[in-house]
């Protein structure tokens, strides 16, 4: 026998009412955040895909700032070098008439002020500085300003003039992700985009008995090459020429010495990683000298930047020697004008394909947005019909509750 009871309709009522709240609570909270997953029960492999979406579309979106902050930094300094070869430009122009042979000395002391003042010029672009503070050619010292001048007097000047140019920055470079694990290395030292020759180091002490006693490790232009004990220093130069560094090292055959030269135009960068190896052989000071001006005393050096190359004709000039003019220091212009174009081509390069990564980010971005979408948002037309069913079947069941509520235990007596 089974009791009846007069609360049992109003439990079952209550229960499926609050059933009825719940369902129409949660498509409330899909029609107001419009997304179709509310918690991970609801679609756990959704959520799963989704998770995964969300987080490929933040990395995509770094991606693409990196690439349009790098495309704004390749425009500003292709700027600069552009700017620089007009300044180089004109200075061959003075050269080239200086050294024709038909001005007298006064005229090309005439010229001459016009070269110091474009000299100063092209200091003012290598010392450039970005919008955010920081220098556009000091490598990554970029708190630094790249070049520091030496005021000294120079012969035919009546006051002090620019002497010496030195680089204060570094020759490392950033690699900035554009892509899964695809990095754009950003090479901005000035002692590589105003340099003007090859530089070339020529070792005074004899080698020819040098052996290492230790295993250590020398740095060259960047790139890090491992000495073991009892290497001599035919192994060093086949070291060195195999590291896949811009240096070509080789033994002199008058000195015996380290003789080492770059593969284009740019400083040389050298130092001791790890034991003294260089110190030994007489190309560096000791450690405590940080490149590149750490170069050993007996060490002869050729090739100079763009900055000693305008001295050089300004200084030229000032005393009249025509015939330095239309030999070395010509050459030495075009040399410095060869790179300069050189590195306005790779930095434009790099612009291109930095602003080709912005477009395929950008791209990508809409597809996995439109991934995202299809997994966690609302289809909106169909919650709305379904929330109005549902509406429609509360309000129903509020109606038969009413209903239910007038009967008691009598009802149920026949």
């Amino acid at each position: 026998m089974q009791r009846v009871s007069s609360q049992m309709n109003n439990m079952d009522t209550q229960s499926n009412l609050r059933l009825q709240e719940s369902r129409l609570n949660k498509q409330n909270n899909q029609i107001g955040s419009q997304k179709r997953i509310q918690e991970l029960r609801d679609d756990p492999i959704a959520a799963g895909h989704l998770v995964r979406y969300q987080s490929y579309l933040t990395r995509v979106q770094n991606f693409e700032k990196n690439a349009k902050t790098l495309t704004d930094q390749f425009a500003q300094r292709e700027g600069y070098m552009n700017n620089s070869l007009e300044v180089m430009q004109r200075i061959r122009e003075l050269a080239v008439t200086g050294a024709n042979g038909i001005y007298t000395k006064d005229d090309m002391k005439n010229m001459a002020t016009e070269v110091d003042e474009l000299l100063k010029e092209l200091i003012q672009n290598a010392n450039a500085v970005g919008e955010d503070g920081n220098s556009l050619f000091a490598g990554t010292n970029t708190k630094a300003k790249p070049f520091d001048v030496d005021m000294g007097n120079v012969s035919g000047s009546g006051i002090p003039l620019i002497e010496n140019v030195r680089y204060n920055g570094n020759i490392d470079a950033t690699g900035i992700e554009i892509d899964e694990n695809k990095y754009l290395t950003t090479d901005n030292a000035g002692n590589r985009t105003f340099w003007a020759e090859q530089q070339q180091l020529f070792g005074g002490r004899d080698a020819s008995q040098w052996q290492a006693s230790v295993d250590g490790a020398i740095s060259v232009d960047g790139v890090q090459v491992r000495i073991n004990a009892g290497d001599n220093v035919y192994s060093l130069v086949s070291k060195i020429n195999d590291s896949g560094a811009a240096v070509k090292a080789s033994v002199d055959p008058v000195t015996k010495g380290l003789n080492l030269q770059t593969t284009d135009a740019r400083q040389l960068w050298i130092q001791d990683v790890k034991g003294s190896s260089l110190n030994e052989l007489g190309i560096i000071k000791d450690r405590s000298q940080k490149p590149p001006y750490n170069l050993g005393n007996s060490v002869r050096v050729s090739g100079g930047s763009l900055f000693d190359t305008v001295i050089a004709l300004r200084n030229s000039l000032l005393t009249g020697d025509q015939e330095s003019i239309g030999g070395r220091v010509l050459g030495s212009i075009d040399e410095g004008l060869k790179n300069l174009v050189t590195r306005v081509a790779k930095s434009g390069s790099e612009y291109e394909r930095a602003q080709l990564n912005v477009t395929r980010n950008s791209g990508t971005e809409l597809n996995v947005t439109q991934l995202i979408s299809n997994e966690g948002d609302l289809d909106f037309s169909k919650a709305v019909t379904d929330m109005k069913m549902m509406d429609y079947t509360h309000q129903a069941t509020l109606s038969t509750a009413a209903k239910l509520y007038s009967n008691t235990l009598l009802n149920y007596i026949k």
